[in-house]
């Protein structure tokens, strides 16, 4: 049989009060005990607490995407489509490598882009002339002075209305920041292709164009343009012209050097065909590629 509690008897001045011993002990609530950090009398206020002074920001420059203007670059495109596709290493070896040409800047690119447009090939030189002169010559294509020639002067060399709304809101965008040559060069393709195709009058195939033959990007496919499909048609016995949609299939296995694998469907398109094949070819060739 245990034995009673214990009891603790309290003195106040309102009498003895007994609490069980079992009680007083059961409502005690442990606690840690507080370290104290000693600091030494002969300690400077530097060395008893230390401030993290803040750190300048990194500063990470742009990474620039890869481009085909470098040799290494295109040879490492050959050698990958030959190991991957047997019947493009055919096509590859009838024809020379491409030849890269130099891009003045990429303002200058995509208003000429915009001028040759839905014409022939002709009419379209034509009018670029007549629009380089009214400028001043191409280093003078900024956007402050298309900006400055107003409608019905780009008129008067041939320029339509609506191309000439198209070259202002290029220059727009331009002028306000929104897009820069230094930018254009350090953006990624998919982040490049959204802000083009924002500019009144720039479509996916001027894009893609602007791509291939001015930045000289490696891996873009041109799933809209009717030489590339029938390039693709024609080497693979396709029944029928490949859809956008079969040609991102049919084309999986170019990557990271799909650009380099349209160029050579122009190219084959070029030796089977005449006439439109070849037109089709230096159309592209008119955004300043190749």
């Amino acid at each position: 049989m245990n034995p009673p509690p214990q009891t603790t008897s309290i003195t106040t001045r309102s009498g003895v009060r007994k609490l069980s011993d079992n009680l007083a002990s059961s409502s005690k609530i442990p606690f840690r005990p507080r370290k104290i950090r000693k600091v030494t009398s002969n300690a400077t206020s530097e060395d008893a607490i230390k401030i993290k002074s803040p750190q300048p920001p990194l500063t990470v420059s742009p990474q620039i995407p890869k481009s085909l203007s470098e040799k290494p670059e295109i040879d490492l495109a050959l050698n990958h489509l030959r190991h991957i596709d047997p019947l493009l290493a055919t096509l590859i070896s009838a024809h020379p490598p491409p030849k890269l040409s130099p891009c003045n800047s990429p303002f200058l690119s995509l208003s000429k882009s915009i001028l040759y447009q839905q014409l022939a090939t002709k009419a379209a030189n034509s009018i670029y002339t007549r629009f380089i002169s009214l400028c001043g010559n191409e280093s003078d294509v900024v956007p402050s002075t298309i900006l400055s020639l107003t409608p019905q002067k780009l008129r008067e060399i041939g320029v339509s209305a609506r191309k000439a709304s198209y070259l202002h809101d290029l220059s727009d965008k331009f002028s306000t920041g929104v897009l820069s040559d230094a930018s254009i060069l350090t953006m990624d393709d998919e982040t490049l292709f959204q802000m083009l195709t924002a500019v009144k009058g720039i479509g996916p195939w001027s894009v893609h164009m602007f791509m291939i033959f001015s930045l000289h990007r490696p891996d873009v496919l041109p799933v809209g343009d009717l030489g590339v499909r029938k390039g693709v048609q024609l080497l693979y016995g396709l029944k029928e012209l490949p859809k956008p949609a079969q040609m991102e299939q049919i084309c999986e296995k170019w990557k990271p050097y799909r650009s380099v694998g349209s160029w050579y469907m122009w190219r084959l398109l070029e030796s089977k065909t005449k006439g439109n094949g070849k037109a089709q070819s230096v159309e592209a060739e008119q955004i300043g590629g190749f």
